[in-house]
This record gives C-alpha cells, structure tokens and sequence, in this order.
C-alpha cells in the first residue's frame, strides 16, 4: 500500500471511503514488473495470432466448499498462422484438461498464463473451438472491489449470498479466458452455472432458464448478445427476487435479495430519469438487446455489463457520504448513476490497455455531473465537480505503463473528470460540446480503442488542437499553473506547464466584467487597465481546473 503521511487527513479518509481509489505500492518511476505482469498485460504472437469470438461458460459453484468446477467453451478464429495460443486461469486453479477437435491438447503454465500447443498449425481465417476444463477455489476477495475475487457472504437469513468483482485483478482469477481488455468476443458469451436449489444465478444478458437438475442443483442459463469485457463477466448468487419494468422499449429488471423487495421498488425509481439523461447525452442505451439490470452484490458496486452491481444500501451519496463536500452529492445514489455511466463508458467504449483505464473512469465521472446537470441544472453541476477537486491527489500520472497490465493514478477519476470540464470550456460552445461526447459515444459504440484515438477524435470534433491539454492532464503530475502579474496598470499573464505549446484561454472577472484571453507558456500582456491586481482581477476556476499564482 501507498504510504500517504504527506496528505492530509481529509484526503486519507477520502481515499479510504471511495470505491474506485486504487492503492499502489509505489510511484511510477519507482515500480518494477515481473515476468508474470508482462504475461498478463502484454500483446505477443501467441495471443494477437487469434480473436475470441464466442465464450460458452459452464460451471458448477458450491458455495459450502467456495470451489468452482465446469469448463469454458471458447470459439475463436485464427488471424495469423500459428502452433500455439495463450489462454489465462489463475495458477492456484486446476487445469483439468483442454480438449480440441475430441483430443485433449498439450500445454504449459507460465504464472497464470496457459501455453496451449496444437498438433497442426491453424491457418489464417479459420474458425475453432477448443473447450477448457478447470476445478479450483477461486481467490477470495479481501475488501472488493478494491481487490479481486469472490465475496461468500449470506443474507440476513442464513441463505448463501455470493459475488464476484476483478477489474484489474484479472478476469482469469475465476475462468480460463484470453485475459486482456483487447479482445472482445464479439458474438458474445454463454454462462450457465449451476447452484444448489433454493438459490438464483443471475448473470450477464438475457435469461433463457432454468432447470432443476434433481441432484440438489439448479442451472441457470444466462446469453449476452453484445460484445463484453472479460471483466464484466459475473455471476451473482443468492436468493433473489425479480423486480421487472420497461423504459420506451427498454427492458429494466431488478434482482434483489427478498426481504429488500419493497424497499428496492421505491429505490430505483432514480433508473429512469437518469437512462433518460445519459440517452439524450450519451446515445441509446448500448446493449438493448441484453436489456438493463440492477443486481443486489454483498458488496458496493462494480459496471459489469447489463447486469450492474449494486451495494450502496438503498441510500443516496456514497455509503450516505458525499464525496463533493457540496450537498450535491446527496442527491442521487452514487453507485447506480456511476456504475451505469459506465456502460457507455468502460463497457460499450473500452480501452485497449488498462493503462488507459482513464477512458473508463474519466469520462464515467464526468457522467455523474452530467446527470445532475440534466436533473438540477448548470450551476449545481459545476459545484459538484469542482468539489470533487478535493479528492485530486495529483500524485503521479494518470496514464499508467503500458503491457504489464498497470493503471495509472487513481485521479484517473476525479482529475479526469476536471479534465473533461476544462475542455468543455476551453471550447466555450455547449451545443459544439454536447454533439461532440454524443458523437464520441456513439462513434466508437462496443469499440476497444487507445487514448490516442480519443484524443485525435476531439481534436477534430474540436477543431482545435488539444492533444497538449489531454498530454498535461493525462501524463504528468502537475495541473497547469496561470501566473499573473501587473506591470504598471497593466495585465501580464502566461501558463506554466510540463508540455511545450500550452496555449488555453483564461478566463477572468476584472472589474466584474468577464474577460477571455488567450494564454500561452510566454508572457503576455492584457489591453484592460487595471489598479490592483489582486482586487481587480478573479480567475474563473470552476471553469478550469488550474492552479493561479500571482506574482
């Protein structure tokens, strides 16, 4: 873990209570990768020589022994000619036996990662199927979803209440799987799992059934239609109740533990004006087909696609906190407008490298202000955003390293979503704005992609060159620093930054009236006169997220 005895305490309780602030060991110029790190996080022949098409995930979990046994299914077709493939199970699971074409297959394990070899080379353009068998105790999460694994809980009558969350950690903690956020497999996946009776599996997608098997076990058939993150694949279990309801053609279905049916009815009523925003912001709803759900976890949340967790306890902020510090955060339930902003955002637009994790969390929290804006209106929006400005710890940069399966700084959240302010008012033309996060959204709809194609996006969206702001923010500590000063009666201002040919406005009251100049990294000077510098002139910070000195 970070040691934080140079924050204050406010930042540390901050960081103790917010969900996605991932602790690291060590700063970015101090860390050092192992082999294992480079097996999961990185792209070599024996995994860019083939593209998933199809998961078929079948399983048997008890939840007396915490041990899972099944096999998955894998479709794939091979896009350049090879031997051999990488597939990844944690090491702690058992490896059964890989069967191709009815033969079972020689491999070897590296760490988690599976070196499977094929007795004949797979030619280029081929489609195959192999099946992988697998039995083991998955790792047990200690305090999810900051850490992976699976939670074994039980409800408050005794029943067996079972989740499981591994952004980061790494889907193949629990499946065998092609474990990088990369490759989607874009006819998308079966997962049917059997539990004992009494019990309900909800997973990802569609419910096609479910079928005693006179043996003491339930299978629940579970089909998403969509491409999805190896992440996003969960299975939740309990003894749920099912609460069904249709926005506009919208499939809206809640699966809650009994006792919280009532409550939960009353709840979620927040879903639909918050779909109704993010549909007029963001675009429809990415995954129609696999409908909107809202699953009750034994822990706080996570955006597993079409079948979102939630454990925020039926209150409204985070836990009954608001992480702005404004009031505003009391106005709606974290963790469903935040877990459901990332399904246009981490779910249907995903990023290549978990390095890139910003793509998801940025513009997820960016997502948070935008509802409230659509619900309270501009100004409240803008008080809850720069109130998260507090959490910003701006300790290291926000992209991480690149294939060893590395995040970058936890601002990636709270700094990200500033970020994404500052560019809305750099560009200074709401309607320009609007059209372009709904074109961004839908433009690359179920698209894996890199930060650069984001940023070559709103540069043409834009029309402007943005690639030093998103540079500054993204990849080095420091936010952007506006000196002034006053020589004479005149205004001089410029910007400090680590990226060469900053050039933002600034926006400025002097005298009450408000001002826009154009600032660069060199020295310029206003035609407005002023008296006193400290007096006359404001900068406007809840348009941008800078530092001001003046001088």
């Amino acid at each position: 873990m970070t040691d934080y005895k140079t924050i204050n305490m406010k930042r540390f309780t901050l960081l103790f209570i917010f969900t996605y602030l991932f602790l690291f060991t060590c700063t970015v110029s101090a860390q050092t990768f192992t082999r294992r790190d480079s097996l999961q996080g990185g792209l070599r022949p024996e995994r860019t020589s083939f593209d998933v098409r199809k998961y078929d995930l079948s399983i048997t979990i008890d939840p007396d022994k915490k041990y899972i046994s099944g096999h998955n299914t894998i479709a794939f077709i091979t896009t350049a000619a090879t031997k051999r493939i990488q597939l990844d199970l944690f090491e702690n699971m058992k490896v059964d036996s890989i069967v191709f074409n009815g033969k079972q297959l020689s491999y070897t394990r590296d760490y988690d990662a599976v070196f499977i070899d094929f007795p004949e080379t797979l030619l280029e353009g081929t489609l195959d199927i192999l099946k992988f068998y697998y039995s083991g105790y998955p790792k047990v999460a200690k305090n999810a979803p900051w850490d992976g694994g699976f939670v074994f809980s039980e409800d408050n009558n005794g029943k067996p209440w079972i989740g499981v969350a591994v952004q980061g950690t790494g889907a193949s903690l629990w499946y065998p799987v092609k474990d990088h956020q990369s490759d989607e497999p874009e006819d998308g996946a079966f997962v049917n799992v059997e539990v004992p009776n009494g019990l309900m599996c909800v997973s990802n997608g569609r419910l096609s059934g479910g079928v005693d098997l006179n043996n003491g076990y339930t299978r629940w058939y579970w089909e998403v239609r969509n491409p999805i993150n190896n992440y996003d694949v969960t299975v939740n279990i309990g003894d749920y109740v099912h609460i069904h309801d249709n926005l506009n053609g919208l499939d809206l279905d809640y699966y809650v533990l009994r006792d919280n049916k009532e409550k939960a009815k009353r709840h979620f009523e927040e879903v639909k004006p918050m779909l109704e925003c993010f549909q007029e912001k963001f675009g429809e709803y990415p995954f129609k087909k696999d409908g909107y759900k809202l699953v009750e976890t034994p822990y706080l949340g996570m955006e597993h696609q079409s079948a979102v967790a939630y454990g925020n306890k039926y209150r409204k902020g985070y836990l009954g906190r608001d992480l702005s510090f404004t009031g505003v955060g009391m106005l709606f339930d974290f963790i469903i407008i935040h877990e459901t902003g990332h399904e246009w955002f981490g779910n249907s637009i995903t990023s290549k490298d978990i390095a890139d994790m910003w793509i998801h969390e940025a513009f997820t929290t960016y997502a948070e202000s935008v509802y409230i804006e659509c619900l309270y209106g501009y100004d409240k929006a803008m008080k809850y955003i720069n109130g998260q400005g507090m959490n910003v710890m701006n300790d290291k940069p926000v992209i991480g390293i690149f294939g060893v399966n590395n995040e970058g700084s936890s601002d990636m959240y709270y700094k990200g979503a500033l970020m994404l302010n500052t560019i809305r008012h750099i560009i200074n033309d709401d309607e320009k704005w609007w059209s372009l996060i709904l074109n961004f959204a839908n433009t690359y709809k179920k698209q894996v992609i890199s930060g650069e194609t984001v940023i070559a996006f709103f540069n043409k969206e834009s029309g402007m060159n943005l690639t030093p702001v998103f540079n500054q923010y993204l990849q080095y500590r420091r936010i952007p620093k506006l000196q002034l000063r006053q020589e004479g009666n005149k205004l001089q201002y410029r910007w400090v930054t680590d990226v060469e040919n900053f050039t933002i406005p600034i926006a400025l009251k002097i005298k009450d009236k408000e001002v826009r100049l154009n600032g660069t990294n060199n020295w310029q000077t206003s035609s407005v006169k002023i008296k006193n510098l400290n007096k006359d002139v404001e900068v406007l910070k809840n348009e941008f997220y800078i530092k001001v000195e003046k001088l």
